[in-house]
């Protein structure tokens, strides 16, 4: 059977309690431009984007990731979208052009990790802002990046996305074998999804790019300014995986964002696998910075089809938290035997 050509990762929908709050977080603080926006949602994009959005923010009671979408390529990936789909028995929806503003016909499952996903083509085009400098400000963001979500059992979870054509760029592992994350790309970056080991589903993350470092750093200067600098939870850093400089912000309603930089390309067939041990601490961090406990322990809630909180399940194999977090403070790990810094496969 074939399967759909997904592009990338497209747009999120996220369930907010206070839209007004949330608005003053993604627009006032991290610069999003305002597609539309009325009583009940805010559709948002970043300045290179020519799709009408990729973060809509829809008032609700309860927050949560209520979708993650991805593009494919043509109308007719949608039909193999929905008969790939219909054969992991998940549950499958087509949905009208309208049913989400500015996107056209779309297919919406709830895919073998529990997730809401949707697949489109047709979308509104808007007003690309690439050379609108006189709104740019200091702390631009460029683009949506990845998505990082919470699962049990990544290596499944691996298995469905490279059965929609995801690649492996990089993951992290133990001796025994145990898979605690992988990272899995459809553009020519580090990934559009990244598969976290931990009780799912839930949604770790959704991620945008910035051009430069220094936006990310002007970002903590302009919450500083605010006295919001607890909206930082983690960062800035480097991370080993990927990579990229990285800020991981809370918002309003606790929903993670990260704000990302500088990882590289991975557009050829041959591109290599980087594996990294989990005992090494500069998978997460570069610079041996701490990683703080919430990062682990804390995601976001999904929804399903119908609006209806998923249930998580737990995982039952080793989890990173337990090897990262422990009597050694965050420091580094440094078996006798040594390893290779992001070894590649």
């Amino acid at each position: 059977m074939s399967i759909p050509d997904v592009i990338r990762c497209a747009y999120a929908e996220l369930v907010v309690t206070d839209l007004a709050a949330s608005r003053a977080f993604y627009v006032d603080v991290l610069g999003l431009v305002v597609t539309f926006e009325d009583d009940d949602a805010i559709h948002l994009r970043a300045f290179e984007e020519y799709l009408h959005h990729s973060l809509v923010l829809r008032r609700g009671d309860t927050a949560a990731c209520a979708r993650l979408a991805y593009r494919v390529r043509t109308p007719g990936d949608l039909d193999l979208a929905e008969a790939h789909h219909r054969a992991l028995g998940v549950r499958v929806e087509r949905v009208p052009a309208g049913a989400t503003r500015g996107i056209g016909e779309a297919v919406r499952v709830q895919d073998p990790l529990g997730f809401p996903i949707e697949f489109f083509h047709d979308a509104e085009h808007v007003e690309r802002f690439t050379r609108r400098y006189d709104v740019h400000g200091a702390g631009a963001i460029s683009r949506l990046d990845h998505f990082n979500v919470v699962t049990p059992d990544v290596p499944a979870a691996q298995r469905y996305y490279e059965g929609l054509g995801f690649t492996v760029s990089e993951d992290i592992e133990d001796a025994a074998g145990t898979v605690y994350a992988a990272w899995l790309y459809r553009k020519a970056t580090v990934h559009d999804v990244a598969l976290t080991g931990g009780d799912g589903p839930r949604l770790h993350h959704i991620a945008f790019a910035t051009h430069e470092r220094s936006q990310i750093l002007h970002i903590c200067d302009h919450l500083g300014a605010l006295r919001q600098s607890d909206r930082i939870e983690r960062g800035p850093g480097r991370h080993g995986v990927s990579n990229a400089f990285y800020l991981y912000l809370r918002d309003p309603d606790g929903h993670r964002v990260e704000i990302y930089t500088h990882d590289y390309y991975t557009g050829d067939p041959d591109n290599p696998v980087v594996r990294w041990d989990v005992h090494d601490n500069q998978r997460r961090d570069w610079w041996g910075t701490p990683v703080v406990p919430s990062w682990y322990a804390e995601a976001s809630t999904v929804l399903d089809l119908d609006g209806v909180p998923v249930a998580p399940q737990e995982r039952t194999e080793a989890r990173e938290a337990d090897v990262t977090i422990g009597a050694d403070g965050f420091s580094y790990t440094r078996p006798d035997e040594g390893f290779k810094l992001g070894a590649q496969v």
